[in-house]
């Protein structure tokens, strides 16, 4: 209770997020250190992501280079987001909305990665002609076992596209939306209030984000078996941490910052020191998922080749998973 009521009532409490500066300037040996291993950490993440880019250049095919490095880097990209937000408190709104805008754009392109592990948009649809795709799945209709299956047309593909791309547009338009309402001073994270634009907006982003999700899922559903050999199993699963890691970690910290739960330590305020904490997790965690991301995404695929019965299709799965590029 005194902790809640020093945080609450002091003034320090409320001030402003720290300059970067008077960060620099209160370190003491062991924030010295912490901050050196954390920029390290950042760092490195951005050189491991630059060589995957690089290796894919010269590997890969042609048409699924952009695809890939955009996946493969959203682990670096938040790192290193995280490290200015880190230095830097007051740009933090600015580094979060940044990480959010790619995430975002890697959600539609998860999906697209899918179908072109496949072969493409053509040869999923010569595939799975007779086929349909199961629409009772998280995180919308997961609840919803009686929902009728829908049959897979180049229609039903495309309305599974749209509903990831309109993520990755809205997002960015809904980003700049914010800047501009910021610079107005209509805008802040911390006034969540009926009246308040951030809770409007931050809330329209939620359920946009529910229904991007959602074709990424039913695509998921539908190819993972297939897929398996390509480790799309272990993919998905760490485009799904780093969505849990970057909106409902955060989330947490900034509501627990945000009542008082997190004391203030000058020169940070509690809503600061809450947006430190969350950046510093970030950093050690979007290192880690990169080098994991590096070590599943290091090989060269081909399109799965049309096989005219399920043993041939098994046969040459099987095969594919024997290939590794040095």
């Amino acid at each position: 209770m005194e902790t809640s009521n020093f945080t609450l009532f002091d003034p320090r409490c409320r001030a402003e997020a720290p300059l970067a500066i008077d960060v620099i300037m209160q370190l003491d040996i062991f924030g010295r250190v912490l901050y050196t291993v954390l920029t390290l950490m950042a760092t490195v993440s951005m050189l491991v992501f630059i060589e995957e880019c690089i290796y894919i250049y010269k590997k890969v095919p042609a048409h699924k280079k952009s695809t890939i490095i955009w996946v493969t880097g959203v682990a670096p990209v938040m790192a290193i987001m995280s490290c200015l937000g880190m230095w830097v408190p007051r740009a933090t709104m600015f580094t979060d909305m940044t990480s959010a805008t790619y995430f975002a754009i890697v959600v539609f392109k998860f999906l697209i990665l899918m179908i072109e592990e496949v072969g493409g948009d053509n040869a999923f649809l010569r595939r799975c002609e007779k086929q349909t795709f199961k629409i009772s799945t998280g995180p919308c209709c997961c609840c919803c076992p009686c929902l009728p299956n829908v049959p897979i047309t180049r229609r039903s593909l495309f309305i599974l596209k749209l509903g990831s791309y309109q993520f990755a547009l809205m997002k960015l338009v809904l980003t700049i939306l914010s800047i501009v309402l910021w610079t107005n001073g209509n805008f802040s994270l911390a006034n969540v209030s009926a009246n308040g634009a951030a809770i409007w907006i931050n809330s329209f982003i939620g359920v946009l984000t529910i229904i991007a999700l959602w074709p990424v899922a039913i695509m998921f559903m539908h190819v993972r078996e297939a897929l398996r050999t390509l480790k799309i199993v272990p993919k998905y699963a760490m485009y799904q941490l780093v969505l849990i890691l970057s909106q409902l970690q955060s989330a947490i910290i900034n509501i627990l910052a945000l009542n008082g739960t997190i004391a203030c330590s000058p020169p940070y305020s509690s809503q600061a020191r809450g947006y430190m904490m969350s950046q510093q997790l970030l950093i050690v965690e979007m290192f880690i998922i990169t080098l994991v991301t590096r070590v599943l995404y290091r090989r060269q695929y081909e399109p799965i080749p049309e096989p005219d019965d399920v043993e041939e299709t098994k046969t040459v799965l099987s095969s594919k998973n024997a290939i590794d590029v040095a």
